[in-house]
């Protein structure tokens, strides 16, 4: 019930964000689709954990996506400054990331939060490991260094 509630809450939110639109018809034809795809979505038995992550809160969006904005900016810059030199020095290289997270959901996140960051990517997850590849040193040291994990490890709590 309480992943019905989150994703009605949700999709009013979308629906008020993207249209923006108060008068009485277009508030009738926004609770009309809000209303069909709840029941659609709920007669495919889609609607859990997985697809409504409440068990965190509001934490992600209030501690952790500023937090990954800056680092998404900052690896952008020093992308970019690498694709921009005349020697480019791309140091590619393959490194493995223990994954704190205990959730799948945690890992989840990990794997796709290293994906975000330009520069790296998350090829494959076993167990605790990640796979990632990176376009320098300076890029993997930063996943190495386990602060997005640490991150990541604090929501679940």
């Amino acid at each position: 019930m309480k992943y019905s509630i989150t994703l009605l809450f949700t999709l009013v939110a979308i629906w008020f964000l993207w249209s923006g639109h108060v008068e009485p018809f277009m508030l009738l034809l926004a609770a009309f689709s809000i209303g069909l795809s709840l029941w659609i979505s709920l007669r495919m038995h889609i609607v859990d954990e997985e697809g409504a992550p409440v068990q965190m809160g509001i934490r992600p969006f209030t501690q952790f996506a500023p937090w990954l904005g800056k680092e998404i900016v900052e690896s952008n810059i020093e992308v970019a400054k690498i694709i921009l030199s005349k020697e480019m020095p791309l140091n590619r290289n393959l490194i493995t990331v223990q994954a704190g997270p205990k959730s799948q959901l945690g890992k989840v996140m990990l794997a796709n939060s290293i994906t975000l960051t330009p520069g790296t990517v998350s090829i494959k997850m076993e167990g605790d490991e990640i796979l990632v590849h990176a376009l320098s040193f300076e890029g993997a040291a930063e996943d190495l260094s386990g602060e997005m994990d640490r991150r990541i490890q604090a929501l679940e709590k």
